[in-house]
């Protein structure tokens, strides 16, 4: 698997479009750089660039944005409503797949030392980067903000980690920089109908893990208490992982409650939306909607969805388009501006640059002609897969229909699992279709390496018994993931809306299909191995699945034909 991490530089630019463009040109020069997206914003002359890539290259293209802001932005004229230090404010490395937080973390810390070194800039390591507790908070990094860092800078305590030494012209025109390493963290703004700040504020307070400072007699004017340290006593909030203040937002002409979620696996996007929404309601406010600034992983979008669902009390075994809309329009993402999943998922801006065309993404009409033509894939093996993924939706199809089903109402959550299970299954046999393709053109790729010395055809014909060997165990993986369908398809038959029967028979008949279709395609490849042994094992393992799915099929044949005649 590819090391990748993320990177989501904040920029103390938000309105001229040059500059901003001139860095996100510098950051995208590096090859292999993948820029997702760039989210500029007026009050808060800020802007939030998100790009992804391998490690080396990321923490390359990071250097180069921090090396142009700083020849761009002089922070000695910025201005803007969101707390900052420096030119590049905050430089925070993310793991996405194939590499730790740690990995991440030793990774930040050497980009520091580097723009130190290299740029003249004051840079301080925070998250999982920090070189001291206290410094893993963001907040204790940027005390004081950019008025308070000439002080900061000359301080043998509060002085940054890499850099140290008076503020010169240079860092008067850069400020200092935070790297660091840090989970994914979502940026969300909760929109409210008020235009005071101060009620923001005070709903900020109620909710975000630090809280309020407690005061004499618990009055809003009382002398605020310290502990025996001198330090302010807090009354905590509500939400763990979470930081948020008030703030109006004269581009909308609202006041938004403005929260970091530190913490996504403690507190989950729609824990804090209705958190919020119920403080904002207890001080007589309403959420009006969300704004999500810069990416958010597709999973927070999917639980979103499927906790409104559960609410309503409906099945959540339906696609993740729908659970997305459902969690779009609950949490009224799209009040401010258009919300394009395709735009702020990260994982769909990744799939969407690496244009890959797909079988699946294909119309019906598509992928029937596309079968017929000359080109020999997709073939049978990809079309069985196909069948298998149909068996899966139609038994998902009835678990819906139970679900809601008028007069089942208490038996929707368990019609509501049984829809999950046929989507698990429907996804993966998805997969499949591509995967068999993939399959045959690996063989192919195979048989046309070259073979002009011995050790060539040695290591053309290694690879041949191993494509063959890989385009024989997808449709036996297809076999046995279809076979798991059946479970789903005899549980809708008895149980579920006796309107369907019919459906659960039809995925019954397709499942069994799928399962003899791929078994062909084991047969044709397994032919070809010279491992004769494994050829026989995996002929075995595919003649006892068939053999699994007639008597499956039976059975739900029979339940369905007993409950139409019934009818």
């Amino acid at each position: 698997m590819s090391k990748i991490i993320e990177c989501v530089p904040n920029f103390s630019e938000g309105r001229d479009k040059e500059i901003i463009k001139s860095i996100t040109d510098a950051i995208e020069s590096v090859e292999g750089i993948r820029l997702l997206d760039v989210d500029p914003g007026e009050a808060t002359n800020r802007t939030v660039v998100t790009f992804v890539g391998e490690p080396e290259a990321v923490t390359e293209a990071a250097f180069r944005g921090v090396k142009r802001a700083a020849e761009l932005i002089d922070m000695r004229n910025h201005h803007g409503a969101h707390p900052r230090m420096g030119a590049t404010d905050v430089l925070p490395l993310i793991p996405v797949s194939g590499i730790t937080l740690e990995e991440c973390a030793e990774l930040a810390r050497k980009l520091a030392e580097r723009i130190a070194t290299e740029l003249d800039i004051p840079t301080y390591c925070y998250e999982a980067a920090a070189s001291t507790p206290a410094r893993k908070n963001l907040a204790v990094v940027r005390k004081g903000e950019y008025e308070g860092l000439a002080d900061r800078l000359a301080d043998p305590v509060e002085g940054p980690d890499f850099g140290k030494g008076p503020m010169t012209e240079r860092s008067a025109r850069t400020g200092a920089t935070a790297v660091g390493a840090r989970d994914f963290l979502i940026a969300v703004n909760f929109n409210l109908n008020t235009t005071s700040t101060r009620r923001a504020n005070a709903i900020a307070f109620d909710v975000r893990e630090k809280g309020r400072p407690a005061r004499e007699g618990g009055r809003l004017t009382g002398k605020p208490l310290k502990d025996e340290a001198g330090n302010p006593v807090m009354i905590p909030g509500t939400l763990k992982g979470t930081k948020a203040i008030g703030w109006y937002i004269d581009e909308y002409g609202i006041a938004q409650v403005s929260m970091n979620i530190t913490d996504i696996n403690t507190t989950p996007l729609h824990v804090a939306f209705d958190e919020v929404t119920r403080a904002a309601a207890a001080r007589g406010i309403r959420v009006t909607g969300t704004e999500i600034v810069g990416l958010i992983p597709r999973r927070t979008l999917i639980e979103a969805g499927k906790y409104f669902l559960h609410k309503q009390q409906r099945s959540t075994g339906i696609p993740d388009d729908e659970i997305i809309r459902i969690a779009i329009k609950s949490m009224g993402l799209d009040e401010l501006k258009p919300f394009d999943p395709a735009e702020k998922v990260i994982e769909d801006m990744i799939a969407d640059n690496a244009g890959k065309k797909k079988l699946v993404d294909m119309t019906l009409t598509g992928f029937a002609r596309e079968t017929a033509s000359e080109s020999p894939a997709p073939g049978g093996g990809s079309v069985s897969a196909y069948m298998g993924a149909l068996a899966a939706a139609l038994g998902t199809m009835v678990a819906n229909l139970s679900a809601h089903k008028a007069g089942w109402d208490d038996r929707w959550r368990e019609f509501s699992d049984k829809a999950e299970q046929g989507q698990a299954l429907l996804n993966r046999l998805l997969a499949l279709v591509d995967e068999d393709t993939a399959a045959f053109d690996r063989v192919m790729a195979a048989f046309s390496m070259p073979r002009g010395s011995e050790q060539e055809r040695a290591a053309r014909a290694e690879a041949i018994e191993a494509a063959t060997l890989y385009a024989a165990m997808v449709p036996l993986t297809t076999m046995m993931t279809t076979l798991d369908t059946f479970p789903l398809l005899q549980y809708v038959a008895d149980e579920g809306n006796p309107a369907s029967a019919s459906d659960a028979g039809v995925g019954a008949l397709a499942a069994l299909a799928a399962i003899g279709g791929a078994r062909l395609n084991v047969l044709i490849n397994i032919a070809s191995l010279t491992d004769k042994a494994r050829a026989a094992e995996i002929k075995a393992q595919a003649d006892e699945i068939e053999t699994r799915a007639r008597e499956a099929a039976s059975a739900v044949l029979k339940s369905v034909e007993s409950n139409i005649m019934k009818s």
